[in-house]
């Protein structure tokens, strides 16, 4: 089931929290190249677990972050707009990261 996307006001970040996402996300593409090098150069399979569960790490920060803007932001719009949706979008979201 794909949801339909609800119409959101813009800017959907704050400027300072895009600057910060951004950098985060150029920071975990500079870990995932690092693994990929690791995988080339056949470095030992635990020091690669380790750099991946570094990645993992982040990726799980940065998803919280996010989760959070939309808490604050698209959903609290929703919800005040009377989109009643929004609580399966909602619920979608939180499982997608309790698992």
């Amino acid at each position: 089931m794909e949801l339909e996307l609800p119409k959101l006001s813009l800017p959907m970040y704050a400027e300072e929290l895009e600057k910060d996402m951004l950098q985060r996300l150029s920071r975990i593409e500079g870990q995932v190249r690092g693994v990929a090098g690791m995988v080339e150069s056949q470095r030992p399979c635990l020091e690669v677990l380790q750099q991946l569960a570094s990645v993992q790490a982040a990726l799980k920060g940065l998803s919280k972050t996010i989760l959070r803007n939309y808490l604050e932001r698209c959903a609290t719009d929703a919800i005040r707009s009377g989109d009643t949706a929004v609580y399966d979008e909602l619920m979608e979201a939180i499982y997608k990261f309790v698992k």
